[in-house]
């Protein structure tokens, strides 16, 4: 085991088959984007999209007073620059607010207004009524509880696994293609 912090414990990784693993994430990419697609579907994102959600959501895990950019975007599956762009458009929906940092004048904090902290719960309920339907609807609370068990070691083991390291892969001949 590797100690991950606040006595948590990461198993050491696996020894899993390289074409069972690929499979297996395929099976987890198709179930996520059919999942997705559903819940993108439902009526509650028509004044708000998924990835604007997604940012009121992350907002309401962090300090009241707001969060760095830098550190929102651990959260948030956008580039720095797309993330700031979508932060200021909220701001101008009054959705978030901007504030300096109190241990920083450089820096700057991002926090939910009472707008867009009303906003992000009643969204919150109706996504996680859409939710429960979706995949509680497909499996039971044990296999709810195992998936969720797999899905925690597969995320926090990655902090030990080491990254691929490739060779430079040639370039094509004129004429040629690439798979």
């Amino acid at each position: 085991m590797v100690e991950q912090g606040q006595g948590e414990h990461v198993t050491a990784p696996g020894h899993g088959s390289p074409r069972l693993a690929v499979e297996t994430w395929e099976s987890l990419f198709r179930a996520q984007v059919t999942v997705m697609r559903r819940l993108q579907a439902d009526p509650v994102w028509d004044g708000l999209t998924l990835r604007e959600y997604d940012v009121l959501f992350s907002l309401t895990k962090g300090p009241d007073e707001g969060m760095r950019l830098r550190d929102l975007n651990v959260y948030i599956l956008l580039s720095q620059p797309s993330l700031s762009r979508m932060v200021d458009r909220l701001a101008t929906r009054g959705l978030v607010e901007r504030t300096s940092a109190p241990d920083d004048a450089r820096g700057t904090l991002v926090r939910l207004t009472p707008a867009g902290r009303d906003l992000q719960r009643a969204t919150g309920r109706a996504h996680a009524r859409a939710i429960a339907t979706y995949v509680g609807g497909a499996l039971d609370d044990d296999e709810l509880t195992t998936l969720g068990e797999l899905l925690e070691r597969l995320r926090a083991a990655q902090q030990v696994i080491p990254d691929v390291v490739r060779a430079a892969v040639p370039e094509p001949r004129a004429g040629e293609r690439r798979p």
